[in-house]
């Protein structure tokens, strides 16, 4: 698989960018997914990456800077057909090491608690990310909980 960074001109980007945040508003209770839809995801402090296998759009995922050392995991989504296939996981090695090269030292995202969202926490652990405090205005809660890696 090979990650590229990429942008909201590929139709196939905005279509799986475009599932995800409905999916993520269908399974989280009102008020409780963050999600970023494609405006929110338009600013110069995003970097889109897409990870394709043999030209096919297998994932996606942001990276959102927050300030000279801190930065955020957003979006990050596996086409179903590729779910356990190593696109997430791709994907998110690329915005790792990208963080590390823009000189961040806490690399940071918010998710859901629910069962649907255990295999995206499993990925996070593995690579080392902790359960902790809140960060960027968000909070911790029976339906939302942060991770975070220090690089």
């Amino acid at each position: 698989m090979q990650v590229s960074e990429t942008g909201l001109d590929d139709p196939q980007v905005c279509a799986l960018l475009e599932m995800h945040q409905r999916d993520m508003h269908a399974i989280s209770p009102p008020g409780t997914s963050f999600a970023l839809d494609l405006t929110g995801l338009a600013g110069p402090e995003i970097t889109l990456f897409a990870c394709r296998e043999g030209g096919a759009l297998a994932a996606v995922g942001a990276l959102k800077q927050l300030s000279p050392h801190h930065a955020e995991i957003k979006s990050m989504r596996a086409d179903p057909q590729y779910r356990g296939l190593g696109a997430g996981r791709a994907a998110l090695e690329a915005i790792i090491e990208r963080a590390r090269t823009q000189g961040v030292r806490r690399l940071s995202l918010e998710t859901g608690t629910s069962e649907d969202f255990a295999a995206a926490i499993a990925l996070y652990r593995k690579y080392g990310f902790a359960q902790g405090d809140a960060f960027a205005g968000y909070t911790n809660g029976p339906h939302n909980q942060c991770y975070h890696l220090d690089l």
